[in-house]
């Protein structure tokens, strides 16, 4: 009932439609309601001598007949359109809505996920929010009106014989809630195992080079094969459920239509029940117990509907844990001076990765974080655009705290270039133009001239309306490093983060690249990690991180004086070049 309620708040915003959807079905049933009745009039005059006012009798009968059956038409038309129209609006809001709180979670919550999962989340689980819409809830309402429509009419053919017909309806209510509840994990798990399939499926297919190149296929297909067949697994257990219950439904209302004939014989022997009573009464019969088995489907429907609905609203009820603070401000004018005061951090409780780490970098500057990989230099950066909170400590931005500033406002101030750089499928403009729309062709070349990949694009056959096909797969590592490093160039932010820029990438590219930066030098802030030293030499403070913690700061020659540890970094890769 919580989930119910819940969905119900989303569908409130369709009620227009809902309403005459209820509305036209509740016509249908009473065209359903009045078609038997005329039937049995025209059953009572066929069965005494038909004279010349019998048959005009019949002929007027007939034509409301064929107006009811015209009416029938229209009203299930509307019902079923007008239903179905508002449940996949609210299957599109709901993707949407869905899709809107993954894209505001904090990286943190993707940690344990898999995107195929999520994916099938957004996508399969709400599709099954149809079926409890648009069929669930109409058909639950047509079966409630003609299951107590049908019950006053036979009631008022016969009282004895309408109690008769009701004898099967308890036994069939117990199966339906006995099968709800076995049916109702198999459903669970199968939608738990289609994520999981489309999981595999998506890490697969983003693997695909990787597979092939360690000659993996088989292995793979076997692995689909198995997550596939656990899915199909988890199907056939829920559907022979339903296979044992549905013709236990059918027999019971059988049994049913048997004592209902067996009854009614004796009734006409012994207390003279009229035939045109009798064939109403059997025409009325299959339309009294039509709801009664379709409660069946409406069971089963609700328990796959439900299935879907809770990992949905497990998705929608998770909590995003960074936010807007109350009273949050806007961070305007930026000058770009960025203070880490006392930070600490850890992604694990007892595990720290950052330890107080304090440093100031004045607007303009290139500040530098070297050190071994996974000592926090990209932990800091994604502190700063309030990806994760710190444990402890402050960190601010012209010496606002950043806790006190707009998430929208702080990130708009910061573009990032990272390592593992991601290119939509799209041309290379729309991909230099992603963080600022409104940008003109002119602004996109001088971004991309200041990046020095210009002229390799203008040498492209389509130039700038290349396509860069997906994750930018038809462009070089340089190439794609580049055109990120023009996409954050366009946007104007004045703090700029480079995230190994030039770790993936030959040399020549890397001077190439190092010289796009030294041309944002002065201009921007710049917060860069490097491995190669070369890249980060004319930074005014580097900074060498290790076990989460500044050991040594200075400046290039300052460092290379002190004869620590970025030293011997920097002998090392002397001696390598």
């Amino acid at each position: 009932m919580k989930i119910l309620w819940k969905l119900s708040k989303e569908a409130i915003r369709y009620r227009t439609l809902y309403i005459l959807a209820i509305l036209a079905t509740l016509s249908l049933t009473v065209v359903n309601l009045a078609a038997p009745r005329v039937l049995s009039s025209m059953t009572a005059i066929v069965k005494t001598q038909v004279t010349d006012e019998g048959l005009v009798r019949i002929r007027n009968l007939a034509l409301i007949l064929v107006l009811l059956y015209l009416l029938r038409i229209v009203f299930r038309f509307m019902s079923s359109y007008l239903s179905h129209k508002a449940a996949w609006y609210l299957v599109g809001d709901l993707r949407t809505k869905v899709y809107d709180k993954l894209a505001h979670m904090h990286l943190g919550y993707f940690h344990d996920k898999q995107t195929g999962d999520l994916m099938s989340r957004v996508v399969n689980d709400t599709r099954d929010f149809e079926l409890l819409y648009a069929h669930m809830i109409p058909e639950t309402i047509t079966n409630l009106v003609t299951f107590a429509g049908v019950l006053i009419t036979l009631l008022s053919i016969n009282p004895k014989l309408a109690l008769i017909t009701c004898a099967p309806i308890p036994l069939i209510i117990f199966a339906s809630f006995t099968f709800g509840r076995k049916v109702s994990p198999f459903f669970r798990i199968s939608q738990q195992k289609m994520g999981e399939l489309n999981g595999k499926l998506q890490d697969n297919l983003s693997g695909t080079h990787e597979i092939q190149s360690f000659g993996r296929e088989d292995y793979e297909v076997g692995r689909v094969n198995e997550k596939n067949f656990e899915h199909v697994r988890a199907m056939l257990q829920a559907l022979k459920v339903s296979a044992v219950f549905h013709p236990s439904v059918e027999f019971i209302s059988s049994i049913g239509t048997v004592l209902v004939v067996g009854f009614g014989g004796y009734l006409a022997y012994a207390e003279g029940l009229q035939v045109e009573d009798i064939v109403a009464f059997l025409l009325y019969l299959s339309l009294f117990y039509q709801p009664v088995t379709g409660l069946a489907n409406l069971v089963e429907n609700m328990q796959q509907s439900l299935a879907g609905a809770e990992r949905v609203i497990t998705i929608l009820d998770a909590p995003s844990e960074i936010v807007d603070k109350p009273g949050s401000m806007d961070l305007q004018n930026v000058k770009g001076e960025i203070t880490f005061d006392h930070v600490s951090f850890s992604y694990i409780d007892g595990i720290p990765v950052l330890n107080d780490v304090s440093f100031t970098c004045k607007p303009g500057e290139m500040l530098a974080l070297v050190g071994p990989t996974g000592v926090g230099k990209t932990t800091i950066t994604e502190l700063l655009s309030r990806f994760y909170e710190p444990d402890s400590g402050r960190i601010l931005i012209d010496g606002q705290d950043i806790q006190n500033i707009t998430l929208k406002s702080l990130r708009q101030n910061i573009s990032t270039v990272l390592q593992d750089t991601f290119l939509f499928n799209g041309t290379i403009a729309e991909n230099i133009s992603y963080a600022r729309p409104d940008a003109s062709m002119e602004e996109i070349r001088q971004a991309a001239k200041a990046a020095n990949i210009d002229q390799e694009i203008e040498a492209m056959p389509q130039g700038y309306d290349t396509v860069t096909g997906e994750r930018g797969v038809k462009l070089s590592g340089g190439q794609k490093q580049r055109i990120a490093i023009a996409r954050a160039i366009i946007r104007r932010s004045p703090i700029i983060v480079l995230d190994e820029a030039t770790a993936a990438v030959d040399v020549e590219t890397e001077k190439q690249i190092r010289n796009a930066i030294n041309s944002l030098a002065g201009k921007r802030t710049i917060v860069a990690i490097a491995h190669r030293l070369s890249t980060i030499r004319s930074a005014e403070q580097i900074l060498v991180i290790e076990e989460g913690t500044v050991v040594e700061r200075g400046t290039h020659e300052e460092l290379v004086r002190l004869n620590g540890q970025y030293a011997h970094m920097n002998a090392v890769q002397k001696e390598n070049e």
